[in-house]
């Protein structure tokens, strides 16, 4: 089966990669088409193609400064000749099926989506089922999710929440997102000292003050206690570090701020006892994919999927969200009650067995079979 996997400006590079992959290894003809990825090398493509189509100027002449106004100028201008690239590669490509990761801006990519799936077998990864987003996009929204023949979700809340949104549920696809990172080597046991890690880009939805609020009660219960924070600050990072400082807990962060190259990110996940992603919303996560992959248990804030999948396996403590007292309580006993942790610790080691790329890829490939059958069928029969 020849297969396109679109992402247009690379938000789920790590995902389309492992996907494409797995895919690949099964034998089909997979082509990513996709932009430039920008925070760091691409991964070097394994069974599939990698095609650079969409906003290559802007992408090449300003990498340093990927945020640049300038850049967000230069590639709105190459918006409309990259979205003609994407349709006439897929037009000699003629795959089978057209998958779509992510939907920068709905409100214009609806349109190419639109001009697709009159054509081909499309199904579109809702990795946000509901986006936050202005009125007239999620809108735009609703109708790439509508246009397409398949949704891909990873949980099952997931799916209520498209139903509630007013997508036929029927055509709504359940497939847990698989793990990242998951050598047999890695995390062959946990580290002894009561490291947590918060990591990925600084978002305020992501919670990290609520994390830091609930730092002086961890630190009150286990007084070792460090807080590692990672990332890339999107958010202004500076009125956190004051509460931190007002908190009395600025001694207890280590404050590693910028994006961090793949070659880091193996060391921070093996000092970690406890990965915590205080969300206050998200559907799903690669952190949390990256930490089970690294067999490290997480504390979760129980929003869209992430506090199933912890739930599901055991692998650490579902917390109510924006809820720092609940937050410290979960925290400290991981970090101070060894057999809670060790439990914990083989729940993720669960997770990672099973939520692997071949499953994964199996599950797509019979969803891509059924759907150009009954493509096919529905065509036969008109």
């Amino acid at each position: 089966m020849r297969i396109a996997i679109v992402d247009p400006l690379g938000y789920t590079t790590p995902y389309d990669d492992r996907l494409a992959s797995a895919l690949g290894e099964r034998g089909h003809d997979v082509h990513l088409l996709t932009s430039p990825f920008l925070l760091d090398q691409a991964p070097a493509p394994n069974g599939y193609v990698r095609e650079e189509l969409f906003i290559p100027w802007s992408s090449r002449l300003l990498r340093r400064a990927p945020r640049a106004r300038l850049r967000r100028l230069v590639k709105g201008a190459e918006y409309l000749p990259s979205v003609g690239r994407l349709l006439r590669r897929i037009d000699v490509l003629a795959p089978d099926v057209v998958h779509v990761q992510w939907l920068s801006r709905p409100e214009l990519d609806v349109r190419w989506v639109r001009r697709v799936a009159r054509v081909r077998p499309t199904i579109l990864t809702a990795h946000n089922a509901t986006v936050r987003m202005r009125s007239r996009a999620r809108e735009a929204w609703r109708e790439a999710l509508t246009l397409a023949d398949r949704v891909v979700v990873h949980s099952s809340q997931a799916i209520e929440r498209l139903e509630e949104f007013g997508i036929d549920r029927s055509k709504v696809v359940r497939i847990p997102h698989a793990v990242f990172d998951a050598p047999t080597q890695a995390a062959a046991d946990l580290p002894a000292a009561p490291n947590l890690l918060f990591f990925g880009l600084i978002r305020h939805y992501k919670g990290l003050d609520l994390l830091v609020e609930a730092l002086p009660e961890i630190k009150r219960r286990v007084p070792e206690a460090r807080l590692v924070v990672a990332g890339d600050p999107l958010d202004p990072i500076a009125p956190i570090q004051k509460l931190a400082e007002s908190l009395g807990v600025s001694g207890n962060i280590d404050w590693q701020l910028g994006f961090v190259p793949d070659a880091q990110v193996a060391r921070l996940f093996a000092d970690a006892a406890v990965v915590v992603l205080p969300y206050r919303a998200i559907e799903s996560s690669g952190v949390l994919a990256l930490a089970l992959g690294r067999g490290r248990p997480a504390v979760v804030a129980d929003v869209g999927g992430i506090g199933e999948l912890v739930r599901e396996f055991g692998a650490g403590r579902v917390v109510p969200a924006e809820d720092p007292a609940a937050l410290a309580a979960a925290c400290a006993e991981l970090l101070s009650d060894a057999h809670a942790l060790r439990a914990a610790y083989e729940g993720a080691l669960a997770a990672r067995s099973a939520l692997n790329w071949e499953e994964a890829a199996r599950a797509h490939e019979a969803m891509y079979s059924e759907l150009v059958h009954s493509r096919a069928a529905r065509s036969a029969a008109s």
